[in-house]
């Protein structure tokens, strides 16, 4: 199992420029080691740190580590003493077979800066092993006329040892008849030969077992036995022959199982049992038997099991025919295995890093390996990473790449990268290999609170409950963690005069607003102020909104009499003239309201009346006018309750008396007031009341007069020539018979009247006849109205008046 390296601190990860500083030595040539098969677990190996001129403390600060090619961690190195110790123990017929020397290629890798040396460790032999004889029983067959001197090959044994400790020799029992000549193969491999060194008589003796021993070269020495049954056989003259010594052929490793590889043939000239020839390997190894078989009677060759090239590239096949007469031919069959691309390529990390801080510089995340077990363009490879992302793939010596940012990075765009890093092969078809890395990016206070509106507006009523909650203010925060936790405040007004204070609350967690007190929009209806939301980050940052608060009006205040006052000292007496007509304007009563909207909008309403029927009041503009003509039966005075409400829900109102006089006309002395209860503590009040108006009605009588006189003549003429007589003028010219009547005292407008001096009273007093509006005023012809006003003689233009 690989030891996995520590993963980066963020504070040790370096620079791509500073990654390659050394690698001048990287994939250098560094040691050659060796260690005992069989050695216990932990034993010495050596000191890495001191082969390498390094402190314990420096091997340990560059993160070093050792990587065998068979993927496999046969050794670790010791962190504090910087010995290299055995993982495992090691057994060299396991990891080398037959190969001699055994030799595993490891490289020693350093990061900070980024090297690799290589390396290899030796795996010395000891003699654990035996020779042993595939076949334990070995039958030989001989003529009997087979000249003294002829040699006979036997099957050599097998011994998983190498070296010294394998087979270094074979002797047999004691005979006569035989003895053991060693040779040499091609390959190195020493086998036995048994010698003929006597004539054989099948008469005398037909059959020999003999013992072969195979001794290998240990201390001590181990070996292994066979018996050989010789058969003494009667003459056969023609042994088989095989056309051709050497057979070569080739077979893909997805070859399936059963598929025939090739088929040899012998021939034999003799007849009967001596031409049947029968075939088999000879001299076979156990995974030579157990990758193929071959047909006795055919010669057919199969197989037996599926073939790997990684594992074996080529397998020698000796074949041996025997004819019935026990004579034999051998022949050599040389079956080339043909790679596929059948092992997609293999991606081994060595080092990564998961967690990146945004906007650092570029930073290595992954180091890491590629490998495929196939052969030319199969185990040729291109390692890529997608598109669209700001990493780079750096290659690196011995199939070593490099994983790293681009530049900096913002968690805000992203704040998790999946790498996908794909290695492929160039076989047909493509293998492929994936490996996906999740990158965290590592959030930093670079980014300041945003409200989610530059400004809020709030609608309150007034009149409202202490600590109401009149609206939310919200932003958020494109950080994380602590950096995009967000805390409210209120900011110091602009207008010093506004106590904010005592106004307006926030919850500083979530921003809800609340009003402390309540609200009164005849006092306060609208203010505005700041709000500041702050992250936690370090350092923290900010950002402010505006808050403006509208206070909605409520229907808390009923409405104010103007005019007439409410709850004056006097009462106010409005006069009627009773011969004014329907449609009369007495008074207008004036009222205001302190709200807003329709809380404000006033409607006037006639409660009482002394006199039903006579008076109506106008319900938008509060005038109050007569709805008939006066008659006798009339009482000359009226009292009358008016109710002004305003359109509030609930409405709200108020009510004022009115009191009316029915006047003849405005020649008396004075007029009678109403006799009203009075309060002995406003007496001085009611007296200069009743002076200034006993001041007004003699302004107005004396006003009158001047106009009546001046106008008596022409009223006087027009009279005698009505049908039921009336003033005689004896001369003067009058402009009219009309009085103007300026809209003074309680008269909103001004008014004209008819007047005539009433004969034969003895008071000389003026009667109004009937009131004309200024709408009906009739038209003169333009010489009467150029006539002089002035009166010559103004007790003398009346004679008489009906």
């Amino acid at each position: 199992m690989a030891v996995r390296g520590p993963c980066f601190s963020r504070q040790r990860q370096v620079l791509f420029l500073f990654l390659f500083v050394g690698l001048g030595l990287a994939g250098s040539e560094f040691g050659r080691y060796s260690v005992t098969e069989e050695t216990e677990r932990g034993s010495f190996v050596a000191n890495l740190a001191k082969d390498l001129g390094l402190g314990v403390e420096a091997l340990a600060a560059k993160r070093t580590r050792v990587i065998f090619d068979d993927h496999k961690q046969h050794l670790f190195l010791e962190a504090h003493t910087g010995d290299l110790l055995t993982k495992e123990k090691l057994d060299r017929e396991k990891l080398c077979g037959s190969t001699e020397p055994c030799v595993l290629h490891f490289q020693i890798l350093m990061d900070n800066p980024f090297q690799i040396y290589r390396a290899e460790l030796r795996i010395l032999d000891i003699n654990d092993h035996s020779p042993i004889f595939q076949d334990k029983k070995m039958i030989l067959k001989i003529l009997e006329n087979t000249a003294v001197g002829t040699t006979f090959r036997l099957e050599r044994a097998q011994d998983s040892d190498g070296g010294r400790n394998g087979i270094q020799n074979y002797t047999i029992s004691p005979n006569s008849f035989f003895h053991i000549v060693i040779r040499v193969s091609d390959e190195g491999m020493i086998y036995p030969e048994l010698v003929l060194d006597k004539a054989l008589d099948w008469e005398e003796q037909p059959e020999f077992s003999l013992t072969l021993t195979a001794l290998d070269g240990g201390s001590p020495s181990r070996s292994g036995t066979a018996t050989i049954h010789i058969l003494v056989m009667d003459i056969n003259d023609n042994a088989p022959q095989f056309p051709q010594e050497l057979y070569e052929t080739q077979a893909p490793e997805n070859s399936p199982v059963g598929l025939i590889v090739i088929k040899v043939t012998a021939e034999d000239v003799d007849s009967g049992v001596n031409a049947e020839i029968s075939y088999s390997f000879f001299d076979a190894s156990e995974d030579i038997r157990a990758t193929f078989q071959i047909n006795p009677f055919s010669g057919e060759i199969t197989l037996r099991a599926l073939l790997d090239y990684e594992f074996i590239k080529s397998y020698k096949l000796n074949v041996q025919a025997v004819d019935g007469g026990g004579l034999s031919a051998r022949c050599t069959v040389l079956v080339q295995v043909i790679d596929i691309n059948d092992n997609p390529p293999e991606l081994i990390m060595s080092s990564l890093v998961n967690e990146v801080v945004e906007n650092s510089p570029e930073t290595v995340l992954a180091v890491f390996r590629i490998n495929d077990r196939d052969s030319g363009e199969n185990g040729r490879m291109v390692c890529y990473i997608q598109e669209n992302l700001p990493f780079l793939l750096k290659p690196s010596v011995d199939n070593f790449y490099i994983l790293m940012t681009e530049g900096a990075l913002d968690r805000e765009s992203r704040a998790e990268y999946n790498i996908t890093i794909t290695v492929s092969d160039l076989g047909t078809p493509r293998l492929t290999t994936q490996h996906t890395i999740t990158v965290q990016v590592s959030d930093i206070n670079d980014n300041a609170p945003a409200f989610t509106q530059t400004s809020y507006t709030l609608f309150v009523r007034e009149n409202n409950s202490p600590a109401l909650h009149i609206g939310t203010i919200s932003a958020t925060d494109s950080d994380s963690g602590s950096n995009a936790h967000i805390t409210y405040s209120l900011l110091p007004p602009h207008d010093h005069q506004l106590d904010l204070d005592s106004l307006i609350s926030i919850n500083a967690d979530n921003g809800q607003l609340f009003a402390l007190r309540a609200l009164d929009y005849e006092a306060l209806q609208t203010f505005e102020f700041h709000v500041g939301a702050t992250d936690l980050g370090s350092p923290a940052l900010s950002s402010q909104a505006l808050v403006h608060v509208v206070v909605l009006d409520d229907n808390d205040n009923a409405p104010f009499m103007l005019y007439p006052m409410q709850n004056a000292s006097a009462p106010c007496t409005e006069l009627l003239p009773r011969a004014a007509e329907p449609g009369y304007l007495v008074t207008k009563v004036v009222a205001v309201d302190s709200d807003s909207g329709q809380n404000a909008w006033l409607s006037f309403q006639l409660l009482k009346a002394t006199e039903p029927g006579l008076f109506s009041v106008w319900a938008h503009n509060g005038e109050v006018r007569t709805t008939r003509l006066l008659s006798e039966r009339d009482v000359p005075k009226h009292r009358l309750v008016l109710l002004v409400k305003d359109n509030g829900d609930p409405p709200r109102s108020a009510s004022v008396t009115l009191h009316v006089l029915v006047v003849d006309g405005f020649s008396q002395p004075y007029l009678p007031l109403p006799e009203v209860a009075r309060d002995l503590t406003q007496g001085e009040e009611d007296v200069l009341t009743l002076y200034l108006v006993i001041a007004l009605a003699s302004v107005s009588s004396l006003f009158l007069l001047s106009v009546l006189l001046f106008v008596g003549v022409r009223l006087c003429r027009r009279a005698r020539a009505a049908s039921l007589g009336g003033c005689s003028v004896t001369e003067g010219h009058f402009p009219g018979h009309l009085v103007d009547i300026s809209g003074t005292g309680t008269l909103s407008q001004s008014y004209q009247y008819e007047v005539c001096m009433m004969g034969g009273s003895g008071t000389n007093e003026f009667r109004f006849l009937k009131p004309v509006p200024p709408n009906l005023q009739p038209q003169f012809p333009g010489k009467e109205r150029e006539e002089s006003p002035t009166l010559r003689n103004s007790l003398g233009l009346f004679s008489d008046c009906n």
